[in-house]
């Protein structure tokens, strides 16, 4: 098994992944370097390398369970290095790809508990336009289209789009009829997360079985975050001393709208209110 008790962080980006970590890095208890990790995607390139070597395939037809064993114990170990530098018992892993991982987590961590990371999808696409406004002369690192809105939009919320991509894990989550996977997962809304501070951070230990620890949401500890520049600014990352609720942001009706016939799932299940207000308005 692992040795570390690993919190996942994920979920949409630009709802508070990057304060969740800070917050949690407080707690005593809890080791969190805050910034996004590849874990995720080295534990998905050792099952592609593997389950693509003729070397280990021809292991399996020899001795089938021995070798999977193989890849369990490579795919743990992997895990248990990447926070062999720390004590403490509980880590913090953030990575917008766990969303899409959860059942091989549970292969890996059958214990495990992640917190997936939620906002209204209009405030999500208008916090990224709201960035690009401010960096129009760079382009996105992904080839989301610099010059239209409704490309831009297109792009981002697409399969493998930087929010249609955790989203789509998001949605694949709902269709999980595993109980057990069902219960190791725990939303956090950006809004109650940037307006109740204290209280969500009591909730999610509350889940985590942890003793509560109090914090001051004005005078937070700041750690240095992760390279902007590799996201061409696009995505920032800063912490901050303290937490101020944003303001809404501009985005068109039209767009909005866009946003809300594509995933009319997403409101029905997450912001009930909303969708039932948009279906009474003939939105959805």
């Amino acid at each position: 098994m692992l040795n570390k008790r690993i919190i996942y962080i994920t979920g949409l980006p630009r709802a508070g992944s990057t304060l969740l970590c800070q917050l949690l890095d407080h707690h005593p208890d809890i080791y969190s370097p805050g910034h996004s990790s590849p874990l995720a995607t080295l534990l998905e390139k050792i099952r592609e390398f593997l389950s693509e070597s003729p070397f280990f395939l021809s292991q399996l037809d020899v001795d089938f369970d021995l070798a999977y064993q193989r890849l369990l114990h490579t795919s743990r170990g992997a895990m248990n290095g990447w926070f062999e530098e720390t004590d403490s018992l509980f880590v913090v892993d953030k990575s917008r790809h766990w969303v899409n991982l959860i059942e091989t987590l549970y292969v890996l961590d059958p214990d495990f508990k992640m917190l997936v990371c939620l906002r209204d999808l209009t405030e999500v696409y208008g916090s990224v336009e709201a960035q690009h406004q401010k960096t129009r002369l760079l382009n996105f690192p992904d080839h989301t289209s610099p010059n239209h809105y409704y490309s831009r939009l297109d792009s981002l919320f697409q399969d493998d789009g930087v929010i249609g991509g955790p989203l789509r894990g998001i949605q694949n989550l709902q269709y999980v009829d595993n109980g057990e996977i069902k219960n190791r997962v725990c939303y956090i809304e950006f809004d109650a997360l940037t307006h109740q501070p204290q209280e969500v951070m009591n909730t999610v230990y509350d889940w985590l079985e942890m003793p509560r620890f109090a914090f001051n949401p004005e005078k937070l500890r700041v750690k240095p975050h992760e390279s902007d520049s590799y996201y061409r600014f696009k995505y920032p990352h800063q912490t901050r001393e303290r937490i101020a609720p944003l303001p809404l942001h501009l985005v068109s009706e039209q767009l909005k709208t866009e946003i809300y016939k594509r995933f009319p799932w997403f409101y029905q299940t997450f912001y009930p209110e909303k969708y039932e207000a948009m279906t009474r308005q003939g939105i959805i």
